[in-house]
């Protein structure tokens, strides 16, 4: 097991009980951010599971779910050296698949920091890369304009007691790792130039006396005032993260989902989504004011598997046509269940058609005078039939033009509204 270096950057335990002081109210858990609309508008990010998990290639919670003692788990590390880990590769297949944000994972549950931590020995850069992942990862972000974020699990598998999940830790233990995830959230929003999300994971115990929350909340903010952080800390946070499905939420949200059956690189899972069950996803999560963050899977050399990199490049191209249908939209006032989904921004409704009727689209409920319909994957403009709140779309092909996802644009004479009264 390595040796913990439990170093509070020489901050009292004293000073950390001051700053931990008040968990048990909520009443400034978050803020408003001048910086939160550009979340609100990017709607579609990329997540990055990898870590030492990665060489045996059978999932992240390998540790756990094989029952491997620490001592060999902790082989892996010495193991571990990247040799084709290009993180602006990373960031540029990003960008071309049309995700405006991308978060990494610098500690997953098994406490190994993909950075250089001052208070574990169990890091990237004290094993065999000999390199902070993290560095590297932030510094291809900032040079590519990309937005960044850092996942970090404030559990840590390798403290004896700590499992299985669901058993009591006892307090000493307990405030051990409690001090190191302080220590290290530090090091993550100090070291690395600007950050533009926190995402937290594996709060287990569920008890945020115990971690310090309302403590790491006011510590974030200080370091990086316009970082937005999510809700698994035991507070509410700036955003919910549903995870593997879409559910609405009344405040921002974002659900995220592997493309497969795993978080981190399982060689032999190939059951991914295909590419319309994804951007069905996407689309769902749009039209309902959430974002959509999607996961790859880094192997231990730090290759994104091809499966993987050929979804982004058909991701890619049809966000490319089809891009203004999800970036900054939100609920559309009119809608056609009998096609699919709809989103809007400013004056322009979206139809994403997954159900694709043929040369006459059809929808109803419409309350405003379409003034113009045009196909987006082929530019085709459609022959407007209204008949109050019935609405034909003539003249359009038979057969879809997009194999995934088809995209009408609508424009009206005065705001988009439905019908009254609306389809209920």
């Amino acid at each position: 097991m390595y040796k913990l270096f439990l170093i509070v950057f020489a901050m009292s335990s004293l000073t950390f009980s001051i700053f931990a002081r008040g968990d048990n109210n909520k009443s400034s858990e978050s803020q408003n951010h001048p910086d939160m609309q550009w979340w609100h508008e990017a709607r579609f990010g990329m997540f990055i599971h990898w870590g030492v998990y990665s060489i045996p290639g059978r999932g992240e919670w390998l540790m756990y779910q094989e029952h491997v003692p620490i001592s060999d788990y902790a082989k892996l590390a010495d193991q571990f050296n990247p040799r084709d880990f290009n993180p602006k590769e990373w960031v540029a297949k990003a960008k071309e698949a049309g995700m405006k944000y991308v978060i990494l994972t610098t500690r997953h549950h098994d406490g190994f920091c993909l950075f250089d931590s001052k208070v574990s020995d169990f890091t990237s850069v004290k094993t065999g890369a000999k390199r902070d992942l993290v560095r590297e990862f932030a510094d291809a972000c900032h040079a590519a304009g990309m937005r960044m974020g850092f996942y970090y699990s404030l559990m840590d598998w390798h403290f004896p007691g700590v499992l299985p999940i669901g058993e009591p830790v006892s307090e000493a233990t307990m405030k051990l790792i409690a001090d190191q995830a302080y220590a290290q959230v530090h090091e993550l929003l100090s070291n690395y130039g600007k950050v533009d999300i926190l995402w937290y994971d594996g709060m287990s115990p569920n008890d945020t006396l115990a971690w310090h929350s309302r403590g790491l909340m006011a510590m974030a903010r200080k370091l990086q005032p316009n970082l937005l952080i999510n809700d698994r800390s035991g507070l509410s946070g700036d955003f919910s993260t549903p995870e593997n499905v879409v559910t609405a939420q009344p405040g921002p949200w974002e659900s995220c989902f592997c493309m497969n059956r795993t978080w981190g690189y399982a060689r032999y899972d190939r059951n991914y989504k295909p590419v319309h069950e994804l951007l069905r996803l996407l689309a769902l999560c749009a039209s309902q004011r959430g974002n959509f963050l999607l996961n790859v899977s880094p192997d231990g050399e730090g290759r994104i598997p091809i499966e993987q990199i050929e979804i982004l490049n058909t991701l890619g191209k049809w966000m490319k046509v089809n891009g203004k249908a999800i970036y900054g939209v939100g609920p559309s006032p009119i809608i056609a269940p009998n096609l699919g989904m709809a989103t809007m921004v400013g004056d322009k409704v979206y139809l994403l058609i997954q159900r694709w009727p043929g040369s006459t689209v059809p929808l109803a409920w419409c309350g405003s005078k379409v003034k113009a319909a045009c196909l987006l994957a082929t530019g085709q403009y459609a022959r407007i039939e209204q008949q109050g709140d019935r609405v034909w779309l003539h003249d359009m092909p038979e057969y879809p033009a997009d194999p995934y996802l088809n995209v009408i644009e609508l424009t009206f004479e005065g705001a988009p509204r439905s019908s009254e009264p609306a389809y209920r």
